[in-house]
């Protein structure tokens, strides 16, 4: 399966689980119903601009769609602070992670 092919998947995946239309989102993201469906038959690549369109439009993080194996994401604010969080811990090195994890099990 090509990244196209993957995104386009995955896209499909997420849009049909916040039960939103081609036509919705292609509304929401200011493209055509006609360009939606490109993209998730893995037909056409989108642009960086329409990524971020798109994942504003469904709430999602940008990674979720160039990922083989589906992710759960929440929606809105706590999806939107789970891939804060989760950016912010891929840039440590081992032991400031290790760290990391400590606090937040003491948070918990």
């Amino acid at each position: 399966m090509t990244l196209k092919e993957i995104f386009g998947s995955n896209l499909r995946h997420y849009r049909k689980a916040r039960r939103v239309t081609q036509a919705q989102l292609a509304e929401q993201a200011d493209l055509s119903t006609e360009m939606i469906g490109r993209i998730e038959r893995g037909t056409t690549a989108p642009s960086f601009e329409t990524i971020e369109r798109l994942t504003k439009a469904l709430e999602i993080p940008e990674a979720v769609l160039f990922s083989p194996a589906m992710l759960t994401v929440p929606a809105g604010e706590r999806g939107q602070l789970l891939q804060k969080i989760n950016n912010q811990l891929s840039r440590l090195n081992e032991s400031d992670l290790a760290r990391a994890s400590k606090l937040i099990e003491a948070l918990t």
